[in-house]
């Protein structure tokens, strides 16, 4: 994207959003784009700060050179006659602090404007104060009372502590540009992994190799061994194993074949596919990636709010202690004390820099969230990634998250063996009305038996508990003992087949046709493999796991039993769900919800911390603040590493900016002079400026290469 076209932001406020490059009113850093694109553009305030570092460089270096000359006794006198190498010094400063100097100066007047002070009237003022003292010292030295003129009778000038000052920023800008055009890394990773080009298929066989951006939806693409799969879609011809590692983290390649679902930007094995294009451009899978990863980078976390108050107290309480140091040195400082003085509250100004303070928080957050985005957990706002920290409870769906999500019709039991082939028919017929699980479960497994489906009428779906409709004239329900139970359908013929089946872990739904019990149904469904040893991990972990599943007891109790879950609150209703997931934090816990069906959605909402398997339904996703590509209780403990990592970064960062502070005012101001005679340069409190900010980025970037 170029950027002089699109929106802009602050990453230190985001909330900050213009349409024209520039700097932020509320701190002055410069603006970056809203949007990232796979190549990294020409940053242009980079390339102007680094064009005025190199020309102030080279002007300051001589200025330096002259006012250390002192300490090379006979070097003027041998050199340069006179005062002659103060208006050098003059000369050589003048362009470094007006010209090098101006985007400071600019933006100190506009936090004065907008009353939003921030560094850049530290440094205004700091500069400011210094030059101009400086070129009156020389120009006028006689209005100057002896308090300001040294042994040697002159008045002291500091030309080469705004240069240098001056320069020093400058150095800081361009290394703090750079380190921050790094934490979009990993969404440029994620932009460059989708092709060019696409194969299309014609409906006269022809194939055609064309740009991705003219592929459409519907269109057959032909997927070649080892290359990547442009478009979401469906294999329609072929097999072949897929690499999905770049989206979910998972280094297992999975099989695909007619009729399954393949992402964008994945790795196609050693067979040749044929898919039909779903989505494309901003609806594919890694372009909602690349949206929902974008915005929570510029997100905030609740932990910013004491970066956001200290910093709102932060310039003016160090403007005062500038006049406060200004004041000590005129009454008790030596002679010249008050040049004494001017020093030493302009350093007081310079090493107090809150950038480290403002960028603490949003580095670490904009480096995390792209680091989980590269591992499969997709964070969509820094509040979720700050909580799921202090999760201590952990509510998990049962069907889709423990289990596979893809079960298997694996029992039929009739009232009346006869009358078996209509009643299923009816049952599977119905089915086809709901997108549960278990309903695709029946209707493919009534298919798989050769049965043709009849089209159904008046469907309705009861959630929790079942479904009701019309089929072939006949009123058709397929539900629980519950759903029965509210129609006063009688079910003891086949409760205790029903409760068999439900102790070994299946499924059972029961099957009425205009009010009489018909039989009933049984849907198996796998538990992942990855389940027993996410739960064994989060147990160790100290955290209290429920089962929460609108399946019955029996079923429940037996996957429980297998996957070593203690806790199991079953045949609960979706809006149950979100009462439970409320009393379990009135009782002082946080709560993390695991979903993936349209019925978790509530509850995801309203726990703490939402997070949804890649694997369900939109809505899910939509309600969740974490998203688990791959699908699996593994992804929750890598984001709770990702949370704790990320959390403890924001904290060393923070400390690293207060204690700097704390200790750099006090040294600027002078308070080991008294009893060791040392004073901190403005030169060298610019230095320690610098490295406060770059050591908070350095810190924040290490994020990107944690292991999840």
């Amino acid at each position: 994207m170029d950027r002089d076209g699109g929106t802009y932001t602050c990453p230190m406020h985001p909330e900050v959003v213009l349409d024209t490059p520039g700097s932020c009113p509320r701190c002055g850093m410069g603006l970056e784009p809203t949007e990232v694109t796979e190549e990294d553009p020409k940053n242009p305030e980079l390339l102007d700060m680094t064009r005025r570092f190199w020309m102030c460089l080279a002007l300051t270096a001589p200025v330096f050179v002259l006012a250390m000359s002192d300490m090379i006794p006979g070097w003027i006198e041998r050199t340069i006659q006179g005062s002659n190498f103060l208006w050098i010094q003059l000369v050589l400063a003048t362009p470094v602090v007006f010209w090098g100097g101006l985007p400071f100066f600019q933006r100190g007047l506009d936090s004065v404007r907008t009353r939003s002070l921030n560094m850049f009237t530290l440094i205004a003022i700091g500069v400011g104060v210094a030059y101009i003292y400086s070129s009156v010292a020389l120009l006028i030295p006689e209005i100057f009372p002896g308090a300001f003129r040294g042994p040697d009778g002159r008045v002291a000038v500091y030309f080469e502590a705004a240069a240098v000052i001056t320069t020093l920023v400058l150095l800081g800008q361009v290394l703090e540009l750079r380190a921050r055009s790094r934490t979009s890394g990993a969404i440029r990773s994620l932009l460059s992994l989708t092709p060019k080009t696409a194969c299309v298929i014609r409906d006269n066989g022809a194939e055609d190799e064309v740009l991705l951006e003219s592929v459409e939806p519907g269109d057959r693409l032909r997927v070649r061994p080892g290359e990547q799969i442009p478009v979401d879609g469906v294999t329609i011809e072929g097999s072949s194993t897929v690499d999905e590692s770049m989206l979910t983290g998972e280094s297992v390649p999975v099989d695909k074949g007619p009729g399954s679902k393949v992402i964008g930007a994945t790795m196609n094995g050693g067979g040749t596919l044929v898919v039909r294009a779903k989505r494309v451009g901003r609806d594919t899978v890694l372009a909602q990636i690349v949206r929902m990863v974008t915005d929570a980078q510029r997100s905030r976390a609740p932990i910013q709010r004491v970066a956001d108050v200290a910093s709102s107290y932060f310039v003016p309480s160090v403007v005062a202690a500038s006049v406060v140091t200004f004041i000590v040195w005129a009454v008790f400082g030596p002679e010249p004390w008050l040049a004494h003085s001017l020093v030493n509250a302009v350093a007081v100004l310079i090493i107090a820099c809150p950038c480290a303070i403002g960028l603490a928080t949003p580095v670490s957050i904009m480096v995390g969230v792209g680091r989980g985005a590269t591992a499969g957990v997709l964070v969509k706002d820094a509040e979720a990634l700050e909580t799921m920290e202090r999760v201590d409870t952990l509510v998990v769906d049962k069907t889709g998250t423990l289990t596979s999500g893809g079960p298997r019709l694996t029992a039929i039991v009739s009232v009346d063996d006869e009358r078996e082939t209509e009643w299923l028919k009816l049952a599977a017929s119905l089915e086809q009305g709901s997108e549960h699980p278990v309903a695709r479960a029946i209707v493919s497994g009534v298919k798989e038996r050769g049965f043709a489906l009849a089209e159904y009428k008046d469907f309705q779906s009861i959630p929790g508990k079942g479904i009701d409709g019309r089929v072939d004239g006949k009123r058709v329900v397929v539900g629980s003992s519950g759903l029965l139970m509210e129609r006063s359908i009688d079910w003891s013929a086949l409760d205790e087949r029903a409760e068999s089946l439900g102790r070994e872990g299946q499924t059972v739904v029961f099957t009425t046709v205009d009010g009489r019990l018909a039989g009933l149904l049984a849907v198996s469904d796998p538990i992942k493999d990855s389940t027993v040893p996410a739960i064994t991990d989060l147990r160790k972990d100290g955290i209290r796991i429920i089962m929460l599943t609108g399946d019955n007891r029996f079923t429940a109790e037996a996957v429980a039993n297998r996957i070593g879950i203690e806790e199991v609150r079953a045949e609960v209703l979706p809006n149950e769900k979100v009462q439970v997931v409320k009393r379990l934090q009135a009782e002082g816990q946080v709560v993390a919800m695991v979903g993936d069906g349209i019925n978790d959605a509530p509850a995801l909402a309203s726990a703490d911390v939402g997070i949804a398997m890649g694997t369900g339904t939109d809505i899910a996703m939509d309600s969740a603040g974490i998203t688990l590509l791959k699908g699996d209780l593994q992804g929750v403990t890598r984001a709770r590493k990702l949370s704790r990592r990320t959390m403890r970064n924001i904290r060393q960062n923070l400390f690293l900016a207060f204690v700097y502070n704390g200790f750099g005012i006090p040294l600027a101001a002078g308070v080991l002079y008294p009893a060791f005679g040392l004073l901190l340069s403005p030169m060298i409190a610019s230095v320690a400026m610098t490295l406060s900010s770059l050591s908070v980025l350095s810190n924040g970037l290490r994020i990107a290469r944690l292991k999840l």
